[in-house]
């Protein structure tokens, strides 16, 4: 529900994917430490999503033409089903309606920050396979009020997204624009959403598309994982750190996209990851984008394709305050298992350093 771009697009608040930020980015998992005398007056908001975990109706209405004027507005009705990650401390939503203006799908991904208790909302939409800034906020008093600013119709307004009147089954949803500086507000996007009965999802999922992009299918499923992660990149270390675990990679959007959760432990502690990895059917190439559990930021995502049966995929980064190449490389698929490696390159991709390696072995138990 973040923006309108060339056709109708609603994207019900955020997103996420897979490996785009290099895994030096990696940190180990931290708890916030809270005192006897103030943990009775502190707000650990990472549940304040969990109202939305399931599957959901949803009547929209869109103002045609926002910031003109205009009192146009066009009904909407469709589909929102909403899961955990991170065993509640993330949750990532698919949203698919139909209206007079076409068929649309998108995807949220809401990752919350435990220091400052903020929650950040990402989303991405079918078509463009990219992910936006995010819209920051919280709850208090039961209401969600979230902001960003953002470009619209070549100009910079602000965005707020409010979430009200929640209840067990059901709750409303409002985006609005200001070209004001928040002075005054227009409401863009109204969303009234009912909880769907089990037999209701279980219909709509036997009834979806199944045509998709399949580049990343081979990876579906639960992983037994291994992960060797040089501790110096570029410094001429040979040090190696071994970490081991579980991975588990889900369709999105029917198979379209997939996102990747990663848990694992070593001698050097624990590492927690998820990463969204979504096509642009324009291009025909994936984007890979990653965050970890240690903060909700959204890294640069790596760009390329699948040629051969192999994946490649690359962008440039800052690194111990210098410029680099990085590259992420899925190779050796079959059906039950598969590598990862990630690289660096500080010569323009001349040469180039192996400081990743991951290994899959599908988890049968």
């Amino acid at each position: 529900m973040k923006r309108f771009r060339f056709k109708f697009i609603y994207l019900l608040a955020a997103s996420l994917g897979y490996l785009c930020q290099p895994m030096h980015a990696f940190s180990q998992t931290a708890t916030p430490q809270v005192s006897a005398q103030s943990a009775d007056a502190v707000h650990d908001g990472q549940h304040d999503f969990d109202f939305n975990i399931g599957a959901w109706k949803s009547h929209i209405r869109r103002l045609q033409h926002p910031l003109t004027g205009s009192k146009e507005w066009i009904d909407v009705n469709g589909t929102v089903t909403v899961s955990k990650v991170w065993q509640g401390r993330a949750n990532l939503e698919e949203i698919e309606a139909d209206g007079p203006t076409g068929h649309l799908e998108g995807l949220t991904l809401r990752l919350y920050n435990p220091e400052s208790r903020q929650w950040y909302l990402y989303w991405a939409n079918s078509q463009g396979g990219t992910l936006g800034a995010p819209n920051v906020g919280e709850f208090k008093n039961g209401r969600g009020e979230f902001y960003s600013q953002d470009q619209f119709n070549g100009r910079t307004v602000l965005v707020r997204q409010i979430y009200s009147d929640i209840t067990q089954n059901s709750y409303h949803f409002e985006q609005a624009f200001s070209d004001d500086g928040g002075k005054t507000w227009e409401a863009n996007w109204v969303a009234s959403l009912t909880r769907e009965s089990a037999a209701q999802t279980a219909q709509q999922q036997s009834s979806s598309d199944e045509s998709r992009q399949r580049d990343f299918d081979f990876n579906f499923g639960r992983w037994k994982t291994k992960v060797s992660r040089l501790q110096l990149p570029l410094a001429g270390s040979t040090k190696w750190v071994e970490y081991e675990g579980t991975s588990l990679v889900r369709p999105v959007w029917n198979g379209r996209a997939s996102l990747f959760e990663l848990e694992v432990n070593g001698p050097a502690g624990h590492i927690e990851g998820l990463g969204l990895r979504l096509y642009n059917m324009e291009a025909r190439q994936w984007s890979l984008n990653w965050a970890n559990s240690s903060g909700p930021v959204m890294t640069t995502p790596m760009i390329g394709e699948f040629k051969n049966g192999r994946g490649d995929f690359i962008d440039r980064e800052a690194f111990n305050g210098r410029t680099i190449f990085v590259r992420n490389g899925f190779a050796d698929i079959t059906p039950n298992s598969s590598r990862f490696e990630q690289s660096f390159s500080d010569d323009g991709g001349r040469t180039w350093e192996t400081n990743w390696i991951m290994t899959f072995t599908r988890d049968r138990d």
